[in-house]
């Protein structure tokens, strides 16, 4: 492999790893559970984009062709990782609700918007 193709993929792997570590550094900091969810959810997406793009220059530059596998998994990772946050976020919310915590109520219980309400016809004028 080229010199300049490992240093790129070098920096992209240190880069990755500097996501990461920001991440964990967000996760202590962050006061509570649906907080604390979005730094590791953002970042295990972001550093798995730069391995990926780290694993294409690697591959590309020892003459292999286009590394095409590296394109599924992250795109199942791409997938994946947002869909489990959200089911998460819902577990740990039902589980708060189910423990009698005061939290908003669930979306479908609330009446609609005042702009969204159907129209009447009737005038209310003056």
């Amino acid at each position: 492999m080229a010199p300049p193709a490992e240093i790129v993929v070098a920096a992209l792997l240190l880069a990755s790893g500097l996501v990461v570590l920001l991440a964990a550094v967000g996760l202590l900091r962050l006061a509570d559970f649906f907080q604390r969810m979005h730094a590791p959810a953002l970042a295990s997406s972001l550093a798995s984009w730069i391995v990926t793009l780290a694993t294409i220059v690697h591959f590309g530059s020892r003459g292999e062709g286009l590394a095409l596998h590296t394109w599924l998994i992250i795109i199942v990772l791409s997938i994946t990782a947002p869909v489990t946050t959200v089911v998460l976020s819902r577990a740990a919310l039902f589980r708060r609700r189910q423990a009698g915590d005061a939290l908003p109520p669930p979306l479908s219980s609330r009446p609609p918007p005042p702009s969204s309400r159907p129209h009447t016809g009737a005038s209310s004028g003056g």
